[in-house]
């Protein structure tokens, strides 16, 4: 089947000698080596290019899906590995932020994948070069795409070279988990809405005021967060929350 969907890939994308250059510079720069360039040009095809030609069936979308467990997989394996002083659930909280699409789309334009994807034009002139989604998908798709053409042990070394920053930010304890960021995710991608806040109370004088929010997602209610300003509030009711949810097995 994988064979079938590649040739049908390349007929419908037949690699051009400058499009061959680009792939080949990208790889360069990661310092792999592709066997199959056209698993990796299908990595940066956007569906919207996809979706502006009648003709044309295959993007990156399945290879993301791929990479998407690949990636979490290496990810997990190597903090298991390397952290044996942190419990399950420190360990989970740091995945999350690895893997997370603030981490991925910043990696992305890192190594150069928004120069290098295939959109629509429509998301072309909307700045999809530079959407998060757009950049995060990308790179799980070309980790996929890696993972089809080298095997696990090549995609574990790309993995753990391309987050190495982020575990040394880890170590170093220089990262601040942001929990709305977390759960904003987490809704769009099981429940394709985001969290809603409400403030329920505060108190106090005006130098020394607290305040108190909840969060909604999926029609179920969490919090409620304190802080001394509400975006404080926020970030600990989406802890809460984001906590509530792991504790349910409803996270990754």
């Amino acid at each position: 089947m994988l064979e079938n969907n590649r040739d049908l890939f390349n007929d419908q994308f037949p690699l051009r000698t400058e499009r061959k250059t680009v792939l080949i510079d990208f790889t360069r720069n990661l310092s792999i080596r592709f066997h199959d360039l056209s698993l990796l040009d299908m990595a940066f095809h956007h569906r919207s290019y996809s979706h502006e030609h009648s003709n044309l069936r295959y993007n990156n979308e399945r290879l993301e899906f791929l990479g998407d467990t690949v990636l979490g997989l290496i990810v997990a394996s190597y903090l298991y590995e390397s952290m044996s002083e942190r419990d399950e659930g420190d360990l989970s909280k740091i995945k999350s932020v690895i893997v997370s699409e603030q981490t991925l789309s910043q990696i992305a334009l890192e190594i150069g994948v928004d120069r290098t994807l295939i959109l629509g034009r429509g998301e072309e002139l909307s700045g999809g070069r530079q959407k998060k989604a757009i950049l995060a998908d990308a790179l799980e798709a070309v980790i996929g795409a890696y993972y089809l053409d080298s095997g696990y042990h090549a995609a574990t070394k790309l993995v753990r070279k391309l987050i190495a920053s982020e575990i040394w930010r880890v170590r170093k304890n220089r990262y601040q988990q942001d929990y709305k960021t977390l759960l904003q995710e987490f809704g769009q991608k099981q429940f394709k809405e985001c969290p809603s806040y409400e403030l329920i109370n505060q108190a106090g004088p005006d130098h020394d005021r607290m305040f108190w929010i909840s969060v909604t997602l999926n029609g179920t209610t969490y919090g409620s967060g304190m802080g001394k300003n509400k975006k404080e509030a926020e970030q600990a009711a989406a802890e809460q929350a984001y906590h509530a949810l792991q504790y349910a097995g409803k996270l990754n």
